[in-house]
């Protein structure tokens, strides 16, 4: 039938290529604490999630970190030891340093007392180790004391905003081992719940209550302690990261006497020995520095989703402003850590001579799945999921027909090639990697398409890392 009721010549454009699958962000981390403001031009972000790119940019909306507060005492050889840290209550900082002949114990308590709020520093470490895009959720200010229970409550809290955003990918509250053992569970939980039961498409990197102690410690085995009580709900769905950190996050103007809360009993202890001073701001500085790994793992996976793909394991990679893990572990330690029956792998963080600080693990918390073992295969599940599903969106209500069908299967197919083509699947031809299955007598029925249902079933053969490697020397007969 003509266009047009005059003569002439009428141009008819025709698309001659199918829509393309757009690959999704992969690692943009939300982070969710207790920040110094809420603010961005008069408008208060408290319980609002906020995209922020920089560490500037941090500063402006939520400002700097809580003022570190510590009391410092001298203490002989017939003092008590150290009080064990209370599972039930939120742990404080606190060591014996030696100076001369002479002990001192210099005390950081829990909450607004002793300024013990994470996210600053966490955001600096994220920053340093390659983190780029990001989004943050305030639930409080400096002023809110952590009570138990309450801080929990109030953590959780900042998961719901979450719900109806698409763009993060991985979720991280540092905050979380302040609270008591029993409330950093709590949170930790709902972590996995709302990354794996709410949304089904987002990563929780998780720390252990207590990983800043050896596993032979009297007040008890963090590494243990965090598998029982995890739970067995959405393992798949996060990671943890066992010891703590020896950060160098902290800068110049952080931690001076200002922040010594007893400066009566200072005064006088530097009275009778002037150079004390020095070692006990080089031990403030190290308590201030002392972080869980988790905002660092966010780092390493943002840098290693962008140099090499989300489907690389976020592993054999170095540790920025890191100077040493608060626990050293052996090879025999690492395979409790590993391998258990359980399955709740932890990965460990190693430091290695002429090597540094090294990330050596790459498992979930289902560590017994043959299906979600490694981060990477469920991290890259979830791209391939989220990315198909996004495109799909485009051919919502078109005919249930042949052409649909055919046009769905190859855009997904240049999208699987793609992906296999930058190794993020196995096989050495394409039809090795992946296969594409939508039409009628194969992934539907008549009925199927009565119901307007249209299926597709795709079939990946996800890349996995080589966790252990095996070399085999035999001697062999002299030839010749």
């Amino acid at each position: 039938m003509a266009r047009t009721k005059a003569p002439g010549v009428c141009i008819v454009a025709k698309d001659a290529f199918p829509n393309s699958v757009v690959e999704v962000a992969t690692a943009v981390p939300a982070f969710i604490g207790h920040t110094a403001t809420a603010d961005h031009g008069g408008k208060p972000l408290r319980g609002k999630p906020w995209r922020i790119t920089s560490m500037a940019e941090y500063e402006q909306h939520f400002g700097g970190a809580a003022p570190a507060r510590f009391r410092v005492e001298r203490v002989d050889a017939t003092a008590p030891a150290l009080a064990l840290p209370d599972m039930l209550q939120p742990s404080s900082q606190c060591t014996d340093f030696k100076h001369g002949e002479k002990t001192y114990r210099l005390t950081r308590a829990a909450g607004r007392a002793g300024g013990r709020f994470l996210m600053h520093q966490a955001m600096r470490l994220f920053f340093r180790n390659g983190g780029g895009t990001c989004c943050v959720v305030s639930v409080g200010g400096f002023d809110d004391e952590i009570v138990a229970g309450e801080a929990a409550t109030g953590l959780i809290g900042g998961l719901a905003p979450l719900l109806k955003e698409q763009e993060p990918t991985l979720l991280v509250v540092p905050d979380a081992v302040l609270l008591s053992r029993a409330d950093c569970m709590r949170v930790q939980r709902a972590m996995l719940q709302h990354c794996g039961g709410d949304m089904k498409n987002r990563f929780a990197i998780l720390d252990l209550w207590g990983g800043d102690l050896e596993r032979r410690h009297p007040a008890g085995d963090s590494v243990a302690l965090f598998r029982d009580d995890i739970g067995v709900d959405f393992l798949s769905y996060g990671a943890a990261y066992f010891p703590w950190l020896n950060t160098c996050v902290s800068q110049t103007g952080d931690i001076d006497t200002r922040h010594i809360d007893n400066p009566d009993d200072l005064a006088a202890l530097l009275r009778e020995e002037p150079g004390l001073l020095d070692p006990l701001m080089r031990e403030a500085r190290r308590q201030l520095d002392l972080m869980p790994a988790s905002a660092a793992m966010a780092g390493l996976y943002t840098m290693v989703d962008n140099t090499r793909g989300v489907w690389k394991a976020p592993a054999n990679v170095s540790l920025a402003a890191v100077s040493a893990p608060t626990v050293e572990i052996t090879h025999e330690e690492q395979e409790d850590l590993n391998v258990t029956p359980q399955g709740k792998s932890i990965n460990a963080i190693r430091s290695f001579v002429g090597e540094g600080v090294l990330v050596w693990g790459a498992r979930t918390l289902d560590g017994n799945s043959l299906d979600w073992r490694y981060i990477n295969v469920r991290r890259t599940v979830i791209m391939l999921e989220e990315s198909c599903r996004m495109a799909a969106k485009a051919l919502l209500f078109e005919p249930n027909v042949a052409s649909t069908w055919v046009t769905l299967k190859s855009m997904l197919e240049n999208f699987l090639t793609s992906v296999w083509k930058r190794d993020g699947l196995m096989g050495a031809v394409p039809e090795d990697a992946f296969s594409v299955h939508v039409g009628l007598g194969d992934t539907m029925t008549p009925d199927d398409v009565l119901e307007g249902v249209l299926r597709v079933t795709m079939l990946v053969a996800i890349s996995r890392p080589a966790e252990f490697i095996e070399i085999t020397f035999q001697q062999q007969m002299p030839k010749g």
